[in-house]
């Protein structure tokens, strides 16, 4: 759940993240250096090096940058605990490198070997940890000042007499390694600044009005879904979006028809519309309740054919919200499995939503109107698995009726755990809704079915809409009238989100195995005579590739 500090904590979860990475890198970095030293002692027979002071040194430098990771890879830690141990870490472990430069030969050139050593660690910070350019400096003249002073002072004592004296010849390499040294400093304090700043960018990127993008969850015909916060709100939102490269000016048009035509709509199982708004650059957005749970299609692809007492309990909840929408003009026409979740909401298990009104159309507008948005007279919408006959005879004479024939093959779908009907391409499917008689559910499946609820979804799938119900209303009556919905209780509900918790974790914002159940717009005008079936099968042929 969204509160107002939860921004705040997602960057220190974040911070903690990349500190723990950092350490390990570190880690990995000194340790690959180390272990060159060993394997070189072996291969020259020098053993004593593993007792060296300076092995030593090298080995506590790395147990310092794998402290960094040990102490953030665990559960969230406080602002000040990471910010701590990542200062802490960081110098000690560059302390133990100047440490051992001190006890290397000066033949070795112990002042490049700290340098590049140090560097290396310095850069991996600056990769992996945000942070501004300042604490970078800082960091970095904190780490060069005792590097300097070193260096100068063990070139000084130990220098052999010559030209010039121990004290000129020590300022010369400490000088040498100050230069070098404020160049370490200068890449890695810029290479934070981009990375920072980048980060920045696009945080800022994802911020639409008040709310921020978090990940993507969902991806549809009309747009993409993500998780969001809103800086002040405490519920849970997912924000769904239309960037303007990705569109054409009528596509926009109809995704900002969709949510104002969804936001008239207040049944508890219908989506709920938050807001809507356009940024400053065009992208038009509409925030939503998130539904922490999953489709139809995701349910019977995990569990198989559902009892006949839950699925009469989700047409029911369904019908009642398209009773509704049907109520002041809406209709849907793109009920299908994937469209339709089920989810815990205010502690009730099993609550159906209807999703995605991107196909929406208002019976209220003029035919004129409704081609503007490309949803009009000639124009096949819909999923070619769960289409009526007249969406692909007719597709300007779908009604209300219309849905009411995809809810049914979503009661077939969820009986037996198959579609209607099948095929090898969309020509074929739609030949299907027009001519084939349904297999009843108890044949497909093999296995007993409620009758009057078999019954109930054959008529739904009836060719002709006067045979089926002729309401949205009508259907919720006659689905109550089995009662068979109250027998799938609360307690019921419960154990199966249990017992399936886990493997719906893994299925989450996976797609279906199924044939694809893609939802198409076919425009037909100029191509068809009306109701000449092999026109619109030679339109869909051609525009549903």
């Amino acid at each position: 759940m969204t509160t107002p500090g939860s921004q705040s904590s997602d960057a220190v979860l974040f911070l903690q993240k990349r500190v723990a990475q950092f350490g390990l890198m570190g880690g990995a970095l000194g340790g690959t250096f180390l272990l060159f030293r060993a394997a070189l002692a072996v291969a020259i027979g020098q053993y004593g090096e593993f007792s060296d002071p300076s092995f030593v040194l090298h080995g506590v430098a790395i147990v310092f940058t794998l402290l960094a990771w040990f102490s953030c890879r665990g559960s969230p830690r406080s602002r000040r605990f990471v910010e701590r141990a990542e200062v802490a870490c960081l110098l000690g472990s560059v302390f133990c490198y100047e440490a051992m430069g001190a006890l290397i030969n000066l033949d070795a050139r112990p002042d490049l070997i700290v340098v590049l050593a140090l560097t290396l660690v310095m850069m991996a910070r600056a990769v992996y940890v945000p942070s501004t350019a300042r604490r970078s400096l800082a960091l970095g003249v904190v780490a060069g000042i005792p590097l300097v002073i070193g260096i100068f002072l063990a070139f000084r004592a130990a220098a052999p007499a010559g030209q010039w004296s121990p004290t000129v010849q020590g300022l010369a390499v400490a000088a040498s390694t100050a230069t070098w040294w404020s160049m370490t400093v200068m890449l890695t304090t810029a290479t934070s600044r981009v990375i920072y700043g980048l980060r920045r960018e696009a945080r800022a990127a994802r911020q639409l009005g008040q709310y921020t993008l978090e990940e993507k969850i969902g991806e549809g015909g009309m747009g993409s879904v993500y998780r969001a916060r809103h800086a002040m709100l405490r519920r849970p939102t997912a924000v769904k979006l239309l960037l303007p490269e990705r569109t054409s000016a009528a596509q926009l048009a109809r995704f900002e028809r969709e949510v104002q035509l969804t936001a008239q709509l207040t049944h508890p199982n219908t989506i709920t519309i938050f807001d809507y708004g356009r940024t400053p650059d065009g992208v038009f957005y509409y925030a939503m309740e998130l539904l922490d749970g999953a489709t139809l299609e995701t349910i019977v692809e995990l569990d198989g054919p559902q009892p006949g007492e839950r699925v009469a309990h989700v047409l029911e909840q369904v019908a009642g919200a398209l009773t509704e929408a049907h109520g002041i003009g809406l209709i849907h026409r793109d009920i299908k499995p994937e469209n339709i979740i089920v989810c815990d909401q205010g502690g009730v298990p099993d609550v159906a939503k209807v999703v995605d009104f991107g196909l929406v159309k208002n019976v209220s507008e003029t035919a004129a109107a409704e081609a503007a948005f490309a949803t009009g007279e000639h124009v096949i919408a819909g999923t070619p698995l769960y289409l009526p006959p007249e969406a692909i005879v007719e597709p300007d004479r779908v009604d209300s009726r219309s849905d009411l024939y995809s809810l049914g093959a979503v009661g077939y779908y969820l009986l037996t755990g198959q579609h209607v009907f099948t095929g090898k391409s969309v020509v074929e499917i739609c030949s299907h809704h027009l001519h084939a008689k349904p297999i009843p559910p108890a044949e497909r499946l093999g296995a007993a079915v409620s009758a009057p609820l078999s019954d109930l979804v054959l008529r739904c799938l009836q060719k002709d809409p006067e045979k089926r119900p002729q309401s949205a209303a009508e259907l919720l009556e006659q689905l109550r009238a089995l009662d068979l919905a109250r027998t799938w209780d609360a307690q019921r509900a419960r154990a199966w989100w249990k017992k399936r918790q886990r493997e719906l974790a893994a299925l989450r914002g996976k797609q279906s195995t199924s044939v694809p159940m893609r939802t198409i717009a076919v425009d037909l005008s100029g191509r068809v005579t009306r109701g000449a079936q092999g026109g619109i099968l030679g339109g869909l042929r051609g525009g549903a590739s």
